[in-house]
């Protein structure tokens, strides 16, 4: 199956993870976004893989190179952010003819799901949610047909939500460009799948397993998913005091110092640090060249390429870009006292994360002073600065 992956998104709603990477290359268990889409699709039996690229698009080509996993892969290059349905179209000039499929490069699909999914088009995914007034509905008939998609509607036709992954015909290389500008400027590409429901009997295959990963919290949701998965592998080196439970990987490279417990799922990459007597558990990821001083506690969280925190600190349920650094005694709080969920700004409006527990999502290179404290649910901008025994209940 010819498999589009659309990648070519700037990801403003994960910003400032975003602010000089693309979201789908941000760090996923180990390896970008985009690949555990890519993985999901070649073992569903992806035949060829085209990579549509936009923004910071050498962070793509570099990973993927010509072939990955044994499958071919071409590029297309969007060059403006102009909708779906245009991402798709930049690829019609290295797709062949036939039918093809559309996956979004920021979501996560079980592959027994996706492969149904290309056995089974035309066709398109859905999840089956609680509140589908966020999301793009399905519309289906009697026999169970897909017959439109409503966004965001306020009365939802069911509760079957747009997935984002699809099966197209031949036909639709046509179809595309006849696509005009929705109310919101874009080219979108359910008015692809409109027309193929007027043309076909289109079946929604619904995924037992999704996760759209637009927002910081949903990269917290994706890696917890994801390291569900590693196998216990030790490369590195760890002390021989230190102890290690549940299922943890530590890369060739790095180094599990005396007196470190980790509870995991936990993957500690090649150049990293822990300890000595830290603790890390639940769903964390120590980057390349990370550090974890003396007395740090980690929990839930990624730590991103050559992010430091220093001794005696706490990161609870927190994103950390590249090459930050926690001052010594750094706290952060990561669940509200009034039990209510902690709230984080997401293109400069505050959004309820529907997670009880979330620290903080910190840019690249930002910097905290000593014995400084962090507020559930602040978002600290790339190179910002915290001073020493500082308390922060804003964003900045």
């Amino acid at each position: 199956m010819q498999t589009v992956v659309l990648a070519a998104g700037v990801g403003t709603r994960m910003w400032p993870l975003t602010d000089s990477r693309p979201k789908p290359m941000l760090p996923v268990a180990g390896k970008p976004l985009v690949a555990h889409t890519v993985d999901a699709a070649v073992e569903a039996g992806a035949t060829e893989l085209v990579i549509v690229v936009g923004y910071e698009a050498d962070d793509v080509r570099s990973f993927f190179g010509e072939e990955y996993a044994g499958v071919p892969v071409e590029y297309a290059v969007q060059e403006e952010q102009l909708g779906t349905a245009d991402a798709v179209r930049s690829a019609l000039e290295v797709l062949e003819g036939g039918s093809f499929a559309v996956l979004n490069g920021d979501a996560l699909y079980d592959v027994p799901s996706l492969s149904d999914l290309y056995d089974s088009g035309p066709a398109v995914g859905s999840f089956e949610v609680d509140d589908p007034t966020s999301y793009g509905v399905l519309e289906t008939d009697d026999e169970g047909n897909v017959t439109g998609v409503v966004e965001k509607p306020s009365d939802p036709p069911s509760n079957l939500i747009n997935a984002g992954a699809y099966v197209f015909p031949e036909e639709a290389h046509e179809w595309l460009f006849d696509v005009e500008a929705s109310e919101r400027g874009e080219l979108e590409l359910t008015d692809v799948l409109s027309r193929a429901c007027e043309s076909y009997e289109v079946r929604p295959v619904a995924f037992d397993r999704w996760l759209d990963v637009g927002r910081p919290w949903e990269l917290l949701e994706a890696n917890e998913w994801k390291l569900e998965e590693v196998e216990t592998r030790v490369d590195g080196e760890v002390s021989e005091d230190a102890e290690l439970n549940g299922p943890v990987v530590v890369e060739e490279g790095a180094v599990v110092r005396s007196g470190v417990v980790i509870d995991g799922p936990a993957l500690v990459r090649s150049g990293a640090s822990v300890g000595p007597n830290a603790y890390v558990r639940g769903a964390t990821v120590v980057g390349p060249n990370a550090k974890v001083g003396h007395a740090v506690e980690v929990k839930n969280s990624i730590l991103m390429a050559g992010a430091t925190v220093g001794h005696l600190s706490y990161v609870g349920d927190s994103v950390l870009g590249r090459d930050v650094n926690f001052g010594a005694g750094t706290k952060v709080a990561n669940l509200r006292h009034d039990g209510e969920t902690v709230t984080l700004t997401v293109k400069e409006r505050r959004v309820d994360t529907g997670r009880r527990k979330l620290g903080v999502i910190v840019g690249d290179g930002v910097k905290t002073g000593i014995n400084s404290s962090l507020n559930a649910g602040v978002v600290l901008s790339p190179e910002a600065t915290v001073m020493p025994g500082e308390s922060v209940t804003r964003d900045r």
